[in-house]
C-alpha cells in the first residue's frame, strides 16, 4: 500500500518550478564548458564500466509453492535488494548492478568480468534462500504467478490526483514521469506486431532489460569523433546482440502464431522503449542521434532536450545538468560526470544491447566496442564517411531483423558492402585490433570477440534461438503461450548451466548437435 508520505515525496518532485531549474542547468553547462577547456574531463588514458540490469524470477517451486511458480517474474525486497549490493530500477522485478571504471588494458577487462560474476555469484548465493534467482535477458515472458502481464504492467492508482504504479520502484522520479505536466508527455504504450498496452504510468517499460557499455575518451575534445564512429557500429552490434523477439503470452492479439512469429522483431527492446517514452506527437524523446559537430554541440543538445521531469537537484558540481541528462534518452549518448572535478569524465554511454544470455557475453560486447573505438579513430576508418540516414536504417533494420538484416558497412579497404561477413570480418578485425593496442593478449582478445564471431559464424543469435525453441514447441503440439514458457524455462536451465561460466557459443553448440 503506498503511503502518504511517498506521495508526497512524487508531489514535491511535481512542485520543481521548471524553469528555475533550467537555469540551474545551462548554468551548470557553462561550467562545464569551461571546465573542459581547462582539461579537467582529460584523463591519462581510456576507461571503461558497466551498467547491467536483471529481472528478479522464482528458481524453483520449493515445498509449498506450485509447480507453475518456476521462472515467474518475482518482486524484490528493497532491503534485501540493498543488502546484496543492487541498485533498484523501474519495476520491483528489476535490479542493477554497475560496475566502478577501470582503465582499458588487461586487467581492467578481465576485473569488469570478474565484479560482475562475483556479485551476480554473491546476490544468487544468498537469494537463492528466499526461493529467487536474478536471470539476464532482453524480455522476461513469465509473469508473477497469478497474475497477467498486463495487470501487473498496469496496475496503478491515483491518489491525490498523482497515479502511483503498484509495482513500480518508490522512485519518485519514476512516478513523476506519468504524472508530469512539462515539454513531454509519454505515450504509455506499448506497440509492437501484434501487442498493444495503454498504462496510466511508465510501468511497461519494465518489460525490457538492457547492458550499458561506457567507454570514457581520453581526452574530451576527442568525444565528437568517437560519437560519429559509435553511431555506425550501433547498427551492427545491435544485430548480434538481439534477445528480445516475443512478449508475454497474454499481450498478443489473435493473431496466427506463425503470423506473429513471422512478423516479430528480434529486438523488440528498442520498439518498447521508444513506444513507452516518446510522446504521441511531437519530437522523439528516444530516438537515434544525429552525429555531434563540436563537444559544445554536444552539451548543448542536453541543455535543449524537451524536459520531462524537472528534479530537486542533489548536492554536487554539475547536479542539475547530470539530472537533465538522466532523461537525455538517446541510443547512444554523450555523458558528462563526475560528482567533482577530481571525477569528471566525459564518455559514450552505448545503450542499444539487451541483456546477455550470460556475462562472458556482456563483458564480449563491452570489450568489442571499447576495441572498435580505439582502433576506427586511430585508423581513420572510412565507414566513417558512411551517412547518418544509412547508419540510422542500420540501427533499426538490426532491431527488426538482427543477422538476417541488410545492413550497409564500408571496410576499412573503403569498399562500401552489405554483405554480412565482410562487414563482420572488418569489424571483429578492428575491434580486435583495437584491443590489441592496449595490451591485450590474443587469448584475452579470443575469449571476448570469439562468443560474437561464432554467432555469426553459426547464423544464430539469442533472439533466433528463442523463436527456434518456440516454433519447435508449436511443432510438438503445444499452444503458442505453452511454447513461449517452454521456451523461457529452458532459457533459464541453460542460463544456470552457463551464466557465470561459459557463453553463449555453448548454447550454440549444442542446438548444432541437436539439430543435425
Amino acid at each position: 500500500m503506498t503511503s502518504p508520505a511517498f506521495v508526497s515525496e512524487v508531489q514535491e518532485v511535481l512542485s520543481v518550478d521548471p524553469d528555475a531549474f533550467c537555469e540551474q542547468v545551462r548554468a551548470d553547462a557553462e561550467a562545464i564548458t569551461e571546465a573542459i577547456e581547462e582539461g579537467v574531463f582529460d584523463n591519462p588514458q581510456a576507461i571503461i564500466g558497466l551498467e547491467y540490469e536483471f529481472y528478479a524470477i522464482a528458481r524453483d517451486a520449493g515445498p509449498e509453492a506450485s509447480a507453475g511458480t518456476v521462472g515467474s517474474l518475482q518482486r524484490v525486497p528493497r532491503q534485501l535488494l540493498n543488502f546484496i549490493r543492487f541498485e533498484q530500477e523501474l519495476g520491483l522485478h528489476n535490479a542493477e548492478l554497475s560496475t566502478s571504471p577501470l582503465p582499458l588494458n588487461a586487467d581492467g577487462l578481465r576485473a569488469q568480468e570478474a565484479t560482475v560474476a562475483a556479485q551476480l555469484r554473491t546476490a544468487n548465493e544468498y537469494i537463492h534462500n528466499e526461493g529467487l534467482m536474478l536471470v539476464s535477458d532482453g524480455i522476461w515472458t513469465i509473469p508473477s504467478e497469478g497474475e497477467t502481464a498486463t495487470d501487473y504492467l498496469t496496475d496503478s492508482t491515483a491518489i491525490d490526483g498523482i497515479e502511483i504504479a503498484a509495482n513500480m520502484s518508490t522512485e519518485p522520479r519514476y512516478h513523476a514521469m506519468a504524472n508530469t505536466s512539462c515539454e513531454v508527455t509519454p505515450a504509455l504504450e506499448l506497440d509492437a506486431p501484434h501487442v498493444s498496452l495503454s498504462a496510466q504510468t511508465a510501468m511497461p517499460e519494465s518489460l525490457i532489460t538492457s547492458t550499458q557499455p561506457h567507454y570514457q575518451v581520453p581526452r574530451a575534445k576527442t568525444l565528437p569523433e568517437r560519437f560519429r564512429y559509435a553511431l555506425r557500429v550501433a547498427g551492427p552490434l545491435l544485430a548480434l546482440g538481439v534477445n528480445s523477439p516475443v512478449f508475454p503470452p497474454d499481450l498478443y492479439d489473435d493473431a496466427p502464431p506463425a503470423k506473429i512469429l513471422d512478423e516479430a522483431r528480434m529486438g523488440n527492446r528498442i520498439g518498447v522503449f521508444e513506444s513507452v517514452l516518446n510522446p504521441r506527437d511531437g519530437p522523439d524523446k528516444v530516438r537515434f542521434p544525429r552525429d555531434i559537430g563540436s563537444i559544445e554541440e554536444a552539451i548543448d543538445r542536453i541543455v535543449e532536450d524537451d524536459l520531462l521531469v524537472p528534479m530537486p537537484v542533489e548536492d554536487g558540481e554539475y547536479g542539475a545538468f547530470q539530472t537533465k541528462h538522466g532523461t537525455y534518452w538517446r541510443w547512444v549518448r554523450p555523458v558528462f560526470g563526475g560528482a567533482s572535478g577530481s571525477r569528471a569524465n566525459a564518455r559514450i554511454e552505448f545503450r542499444p544491447i539487451a541483456a546477455q544470455p550470460t556475462v562472458r557475453d556482456t563483458i564480449a560486447f563491452q570489450a568489442a566496442f571499447a576495441g572498435l573505438m580505439e582502433s576506427l579513430p586511430a585508423t581513420d576508418h572510412p565507414v566513417a564517411d558512411l551517412d547518418w540516414e544509412t547508419a540510422r536504417d542500420n540501427f533499426y533494420r538490426a532491431a527488426d531483423d538482427g543477422l538476417c538484416a541488410t545492413l550497409t558497412w564500408i571496410t576499412g579497404d573503403g569498399e562500401r558492402t552489405t554483405d554480412t561477413e565482410t562487414m563482420f570480418a572488418d569489424l571483429f578485425e578492428h575491434a580486435a585490433e583495437g584491443l590489441r593496442s592496449c595490451g591485450i593478449s590474443e587469448e584475452t582478445i579470443g575469449r571476448y570477440v570469439g562468443p560474437l564471431r561464432r554467432r555469426v559464424r553459426h547464423e544464430l543469435t539469442p533472439a533466433r534461438w528463442k523463436l527456434q525453441q518456440v516454433q519447435r514447441g508449436l511443432e510438438d503440439g503445444a499452444s503458442f503461450g505453452d511454447a513461449i514458457t517452454a521456451m523461457q524455462r529452458r532459457y533459464f536451465r541453460r542460463q544456470s548451466e552457463t551464466l557465470l561460466d561459459s557463453d553463449f557459443g555453448a548454447w550454440i553448440e549444442d542446438y548444432s548437435y541437436r539439430v543435425q
